[in-house]
């Protein structure tokens, strides 16, 4: 049995190369040699979080592989990177059973909990990224509530409600139909084409998985004749390139999947650019104090159906020169005009001076048109649509909803409900988890707190800023009590075990701090009806966090072949670390070396290469210095944990 499945092994591998080389079969793994493939692949290796993030905002393509014929993901999995490997799933990673680069990802997994990650997203299990935005496009087709449509098609006695937005990005017909006529509420197909023709090229503009089989189901010969001949019709009208070949049946899993997959892409490219062309361009910025005088027809030629607002954080500033003519210098608000547009009836104007003398800035508020049919993406949204809000009536002009986060917030979102896409900067990740919670996005709210922990490192990298020794980054890249208290308020797990960790190996530089022991307290307190002995859960985590840190150090130090082998080599707690130390006498050993130390004058150890501990102590080596330290961060936990009445 093991042979012949062996030769159907080499056969499916000799097949899938000839479908490869032939151009009919795209390579999943394909060869990448630049640098900055290499940088990422190393990174991998190194299990550099941040760099690893870096790379992947970059573009390179996370299911390349190198010239030893290893694909990052291997490299994360062989070497036990649980959480780089979690980050490359995350983001399209792929581990397929039954595949070569599959089998050897999970072959060569170095412990069972990175295998169970792996098998979680096998491929057979998990969606692909863009399989949410696709499943939200598909339900418009059939969503009778709330009512977002705003064109009928209809084809002998069937109605199809649709949208002009989508049928624009979708359809290069569509757009330049809907350019000359944007008030179009209806369209005829000739009788000659079938209702299920325009069916399935509906469906397929609707990023909807189209089966020829199931569409030709029931009928006769000369009807499938019918719908086919409409279907390519309906394809070369609307110049959609490649519907016949699309909906083609075809009987190899992968190509299948090839095929779906480049259509997903296709599709969120082409709505990608509708939307950066016609949301955003169309954004305006105007004063605070006048966007209640916004009145944006509904009638317009990007067929927006609701207006988006986010202020400006309140700062004082002052105007340059005021007397120009167009407005402040650099200012993003363009003089009034009279155009036929969307903006018809926008009163947004230069701002003039009433004096040469210096003045104070007006707040802004950005403007951007949506439409309420992605909009739904968030449960927030949903409510409101579909109640007697006024949000959810029909009215002349279009109505303004106010957004509690910033524009570069609120563009951010909008960019990830129109195209799933969720590039943005550590400088907005708190800001953009926020705003996602309070919309109900989870996927986003997930998003941004990879992003917090994977460059939160500071400036140096996620390797280099674990070394425990007193080194911290001099200008940290995020604040870390508001980080842990934002994973509170917003419930998300990676956020508190992320700041955990990052306190834990920088211990020495917070223990001391008010903030370290107010935020100690507000832990304690979120446990509703504490006891006296109940744990505190941040302690419990920077203890576990903190034994890792040294034990980590004592592993790369050698301890491990020094003490017996059921002592501290096992050690995975800090009770199992500290009772190891004791098995193997450290204590000790670290008085005994302080005491001979103290023979020689300070100058001469530190001459002689002695390092000190936290406590200014005098240790030989760093491994000793690691012991003391260990010991010296526990007695501070213990003394913190005392003075603030905390029995944990």
């Amino acid at each position: 049995m093991e042979v012949k499945k062996k030769y159907e092994i080499e056969a499916a591998l000799a097949t899938e190369a000839q479908a490869i080389s032939s151009g009919q079969l795209k390579e999943e793994n394909p060869l990448d040699v630049s640098n900055d493939f290499r940088l990422f692949c190393e990174a991998c290796r190194r299990g550099d979080l941040k760099v690893c993030q870096e790379m992947i905002s970059t573009g390179v393509n996370i299911n390349a592989r190198d010239k030893f014929d290893y694909t990052p993901l291997i490299l994360a999995s062989l070497c036990g990177h649980y959480e780089v490997i979690r980050l490359l799933l995350e983001n399209g990673a792929l581990c397929e059973r039954d595949t070569f680069q599959g089998e050897r990802c999970l072959y060569n997994a170095l412990n069972d909990r990175i295998r169970n990650l792996l098998l979680s997203y096998d491929y057979a299990k998990s969606t692909n990224p863009l399989q949410p935005l696709a499943a939200h496009i598909t339900s418009l087709l059939t969503r009778s509530t709330p009512a977002t449509a705003d064109i009928t098609i209809a084809a002998y006695d069937q109605s199809f409600h649709l949208h002009k937005f989508l049928l624009a990005a979708r359809s290069p017909y569509f757009a330049k139909k809907l350019a000359a006529a944007p008030s179009t509420s209806s369209w005829k197909l000739p009788d000659t084409i079938p209702a299920e023709s325009l069916g399935v090229a509906l469906q397929y503009l609707y990023f909807q998985e189209v089966s020829i089989r199931r569409a030709l189901f029931g009928l006769s010969d000369e009807q499938e004749l019918l719908v086919l001949d409409g279907i390519d019709k309906i394809g070369r009208q609307l110049e959609i390139e490649r519907l016949f070949e699309d909906i083609t049946e075809v009987s190899d899993r992968r190509l299948l999947r090839q095929r779906r997959a480049e259509e997903l892409d296709r599709g969120r490219d082409q709505l990608e650019s509708w939307f950066k062309e016609n949301v955003l361009k169309n954004k305006r910025v105007v004063d605070t104090a006048k966007v209640n005088n916004i009145q944006w027809d509904r009638e317009n030629s990007i067929f927006a159906d609701i207006l988006l607002r986010a202020d400006d954080d309140e700062e004082e500033g002052f105007s340059g020169r005021t007397d120009d003519p167009l407005g402040p210098a650099g200012s993003s608000t363009p003089p009034v005009r009279n155009t036929t547009g969307p903006l018809l009836g926008i009163p947004v104007g230069p701002i003039r001076s009433r004096s040469p003398s210096r003045q104070r800035l007006p707040r802004k508020s950005t403007i951007f048109p949506a439409h309420r049919a992605m909009l739904l993406r968030s449960e927030y949204f949903l409510t409101m649509f579909s109640s007697q809000f006024k949000e959810a009536q029909v009215t002349p002009h279009l109505q303004i909803v106010t957004i509690d986060c910033s524009p570069a917030v609120l563009e951010t979102i909008l960019t990830f409900m129109y195209t799933e896409r969720a590039d943005f900067g550590l400088d907005i990740a708190i800001d953009v988890l926020f705003a996602a919670d309070q919309l109900f996005i989870e996927k986003l709210k997930q998003r941004a707190a990879i992003i917090i922990s994977a460059l939160g490192n500071g400036s140096t990298s996620a390797v280099e800023s674990d070394n425990p020794r007193g080194e911290t980054d001099a200008d940290e890249a995020v604040d870390i009590y508001e980080v842990i208290r934002s994973g509170w308020e917003t419930r998300v797990q990676r956020l508190e075990e992320f700041a955990a960790r990052y306190i834990a190996y920088r211990l020495e530089h917070y223990i001391d701090q008010p903030e370290f022991a107010e935020l100690v307290l507000e832990s304690a307190n979120r446990v509703k009806a504490r006891q006296e002995t109940d744990t505190v859960e941040l302690v419990d985590d920077i203890r576990y966090y903190l034994s890792e840190r040294f034990r980590l150090r004592f592993e790369d130090s050698g301890l491990d072949e020094m003490m017996d082998e059921n002592a501290a080599v096992k050690a995975t707690s800090e009770e199992d670390l500290v009772n190891a130390m004791d098995d193997f006498g450290l204590d000790d050993k670290v008085s005994e070396k302080v005491q001979d130390d103290n023979y020689v004058s300070v100058e001469q150890q530190i001459a002689a290469g002695a390092v000190r501990t936290l406590d200014g102590e005098i240790a030989s080596d760093e491994f000793l210095q690691d012991a003391m330290n260990y010991q010296i961060l526990l007695g501070k936990i213990d003394s913190l944990l005392e003075r603030l009445n905390l029995d944990a």
